[in-house]
């Protein structure tokens, strides 16, 4: 039976790799795919994890990884302190914080990202707005620190971009609805996977602003198997109706996969 061979490279140490994912050309039963059919070392399996705990912020995971595998640890640990402390203040709904910190990294991530710094603005704005909600059947005048943030922070702002006008008014009618009667659109403004969503898109900011990479190669090999799990399904290999990919791969576009 003829095979098709899905080409995944990645870099490490400055030497191109490549992960080799042999798929059948006609149907087949995905319970016959072997696991040997993922030319992978354990070595390279390793150094993808530590690249992930090390870009995403973990470098207390990232030193006991090393240690139980024999890798060298992360090397500049205020650095990936101060992604943490950003983390964590956007994790916790500390907005006010998170921006103060991202400025004192560096003013200018925010100063040439507008549309980061917006979603800064608007989580911020929501989180006023959430604070007040928890108080339980607020008055019209409780919402006016609210208000007053919009107008002074996201109002001038709005007229830039329609993207921004339609965010803001989105956002300010969670001033309207009480949270029992709210719609699944303007719950999704309160749910807290927001806030993350928010802090990996600082992480990968500040990443950049330092030249380094800043996407984990994880993400990126995770978006190569959504994709060739896509060409798995066209060459009508008997694959299960969901197969969970993680790290939200989901919807995230074509991954720098290739095939030979």
């Amino acid at each position: 039976m003829g095979r098709r061979l899905v080409v995944i490279p990645h870099w490490r140490e400055g030497r191109k790799r490549h992960v080799v994912l042999k798929l059948p050309r006609t149907h087949h039963n995905w319970q016959n795919i072997q696991a040997d059919n993922a030319l992978v070392s354990k070595s390279d399996i390793n150094w993808v994890i530590m690249d992930y705990l090390v870009s995403e912020g973990y470098p207390g995971a990232a030193e006991k990884f090393a240690q139980e595998t024999n890798l060298p640890g992360p090397v500049d640990h205020d650095s990936i302190q101060e992604r943490v402390q950003v983390r964590n203040a956007i994790h916790g709904g500390r907005l006010d914080e998170a921006i103060e910190l991202i400025n004192e990294i560096d003013p200018e991530i925010l100063d040439n990202d507008h549309l980061l710094h917006f979603h800064l603005l608007q989580l911020q704005l929501i989180e006023v707005i959430r604070s007040i909600l928890a108080k339980g059947s607020p008055a019209a005048t409780d919402f006016l620190p609210a208000i007053k943030f919009a107008t002074e922070q996201l109002s001038p702002r709005a007229p830039t971009d329609p993207a921004y006008q339609a965010a803001l008014e989105r956002t300010m009618a969670l001033m309207i609805f009480p949270p029992e009667k709210m719609t699944a659109e303007f719950k999704e403004l309160l749910n807290p996977t927001l806030r993350q969503k928010v802090a990996v898109d600082v992480n990968r900011a500040i990443l950049e602003s330092r030249g380094e990479r800043s996407e984990a190669k994880i993400r990126q090999l995770v978006k190569a198997r959504a994709w060739a799990e896509r060409e798995a399904r066209g060459a009508k290999v008997d694959l299960p109706a969901y197969v969970p990919l993680g790290l939200d791969a989901e919807g995230e576009g074509d991954g720098d996969a290739m095939v030979t």
